[in-house]
């Protein structure tokens, strides 16, 4: 059974990893989305260990490499087989920046309390 990547909705119905993916050229895309295929497929499993980075506080990042970028999409487990997708960025260095880890945390509580907590 597939995991469920379901894209975070803000209020006004944009949603940020959409964004994101549209703004990319159109190989680093295939690349970032092939990477979104597999972890549909094996979820957050041993088999996707060296693409999945805990973050912390329940958010996690899916890291494609390509040449010196690397394309990142950070998400949360909500429930059962569902992955929430929250907002993405590239970047050039290893650390992630803490502005992008508390976009995702502040785009989780909203979707947690406008949808209910379902954890």
């Amino acid at each position: 059974m597939k995991w469920n990547l379901i894209p975070y909705e803000k209020q006004n119905g944009e949603k940020p990893v959409t964004v994101y993916l549209n703004s990319l050229d159109t190989k680093h895309r295939v690349k970032v989305l092939r990477n979104l295929q597999l972890l549909e497929e094996f979820g957050p499993t041993k088999e996707m260990r060296e693409k999945i980075k805990p973050l912390g506080n329940g958010i996690f990042e899916l890291r494609t490499q390509f040449s010196n970028n690397i394309f990142r999409i950070l998400y949360f487990h909500l429930v059962d087989k569902n992955l929430i997708l929250t907002n993405g960025f590239t970047k050039k260095t290893e650390k992630t920046p803490p502005r992008e880890i508390k976009k995702a945390k502040d785009y989780r509580d909203d979707f947690l309390k406008r949808k209910g907590d379902q954890r």
